[in-house]
């Protein structure tokens, strides 16, 4: 109960100063948080004024809740995420996106920067997530289940949404953007994993990996959010290059790629209707 009332309080603190009820929320990753200064008719919310919300301290996360107006869609956008890494528990993590529900939120459309496993990407490739494999041995679900947010036992299956991938393909394939698809590996971080663990996620079948987005998925699933997922390979993972995995690498990269980030995004919010 004292969880449904933290998010309740969070959730009425964000409604009491948007402008609209968002139907839409997108979670911005590393370096991609360019995409929040195109929303329009804006109120943006530090995090640290909202009751219970986490503050971001990762490089590259402005920690700012933005709410308005994007492809004539209501929108709220997170400027950043919280990663385990950081120090943050699994119910830190998953607060955001049951803040998102109670907001009234019915897509939500997780963004990561990430490392190139399948040595067929390369970097600046954006990649629809179809899957995932959670290496962490951690679950924002672990613990006493509200019956009110979903079942004790979600199925996993379907937790990309079909419909929304096919979206985001076919503006890429129209707008002429390098995407692909492909399954997202999530491991603990903040160290870059090693050229052993990379050759093993291959082995399993990961396409790119990285340090989040995994319990957000699972969350907003979970309570019966519709969940879209682009990574932007940012990098080539340990091993497939012979250089070194640099934080500056990673940056770069999703900074050459904004245009057609925003592009593919853009796409899918025009488009987001399509088939329903």
């Amino acid at each position: 109960m004292e969880k449904t009332r933290n998010v309740k309080a969070a959730a009425d603190y964000v409604r009491a100063r948007a402008k609209r009820v968002p139907s839409i929320a997108l979670m911005l990753g590393s370096g991609l948080g360019g995409l929040a200064k195109e929303v329009q008719d804006t109120v943006c919310i530090p995090y640290g004024d909202i009751p219970g919300f986490p503050v971001s301290t990762a490089p590259g996360h402005a920690g700012v809740l933005t709410a308005g107006r994007l492809q004539d869609r209501d929108v709220i956008v997170m400027g950043g995420r919280f990663h385990h890494y950081e120090g943050y528990g699994m119910e830190d993590i998953a607060f955001p996106v049951r803040v998102m529900r109670d907001l009234g939120v019915e897509t939500l459309i997780l963004t990561n920067a990430a490392g190139g496993v399948n040595t067929s990407f390369k970097p600046g490739d954006l990649m629809v997530i179809t899957d995932h494999i959670n290496m962490t041995g951690q679950n924002p679900l672990r613990g006493a289940n509200d019956e009110s947010l979903g079942p004790r036992f979600p199925d996993m299956g379907g937790l990309y949404d079909k419909r929304l991938n096919g979206i985001l393909r076919k503006v890429a394939e129209e707008r002429s953007i390098d995407c692909r698809s492909g399954v997202y590996a999530w491991m603990t971080g903040p160290s870059f994993e090693t050229p052993a663990e990379i050759r093993m996620l291959r082995v399993l079948g990961a396409d790119a990996v990285g340090m989040s987005t995994v319990p957000e998925a699972i969350t907003a699933h979970h309570c019966g959010i519709r969940v879209a997922g682009v990574s932007c390979i940012s990098n080539m993972a340990a091993g497939v290059l012979d250089q070194p995995v640099t934080e500056e690498e990673v940056f770069e990269i999703t900074q050459r790629v904004k245009g057609s980030f925003s592009a593919l995004i853009r796409g899918l919010l025009e488009r987001i209707d399509e088939g329903r």
